[in-house]
């Protein structure tokens, strides 16, 4: 068995930047977007942080956040 990795702590004075996290993404109703699994669709409800409902034409799915695998069109 092996050990969960620990995040890597990062000292002030090092010469090495820490990585920037990126910014979270926001969906508003009426965008269109892509999903790397169900394809094209657009918003038609939000969860405020939480979750995104979107119709791709032969389902409606409830995408949660970080939205990692979805991007607007």
């Amino acid at each position: 068995m092996t050990k969960p990795a620990a995040p890597k702590r990062r000292l002030p004075t090092s010469p090495f930047k820490a990585p920037v996290p990126p910014p979270p993404k926001h969906f508003s109703v009426g965008d269109k977007v892509t999903h790397d699994i169900y394809g094209l669709g657009r918003v038609i409800g939000i969860e405020d942080g939480i979750a995104a409902l979107v119709d791709f034409g032969s389902a409606q799915m409830r995408i949660l956040s970080p939205y990692a695998k979805m991007t607007k069109l």
